[in-house]
């Protein structure tokens, strides 16, 4: 079931004390035009080394009523199959 999240647009009153609080913070301050312009969006995972990955990325095949029993219960399916995979190699070592 996928989420259907909206923005919601903090009132007149909100943004005015959101911005009295990032105004107040010492380690804040607001971009200019030159600074803003410098900001690239990151997109994807973090990179990072080699040793500090935790996760790793395969090609795997299973039977499609398996494949089709963890999707049926949502979001997150790779992350259940991955704690699934965790309790049997815990029982059986």
């Amino acid at each position: 079931m996928l989420s259907k999240r909206k923005f919601i647009t903090p009132t007149a009153a909100e943004e005015a004390a959101i911005n009295a609080g990032i105004a107040a913070a010492a380690d804040t301050y607001a971009l200019n035009d030159a600074e803003f312009k410098l900001l690239k969006p990151v997109r994807g995972r973090p990179k990072g080394s080699k040793a500090a990955r935790t996760k790793v990325t395969l090609t795997m095949r299973v039977d499609a009523d398996v494949l089709e029993h963890f999707k049926a219960q949502g979001r997150g399916w790779q992350t259940r199959i991955n704690d699934a995979l965790k309790q049997v190699i815990t029982k059986h070592p």
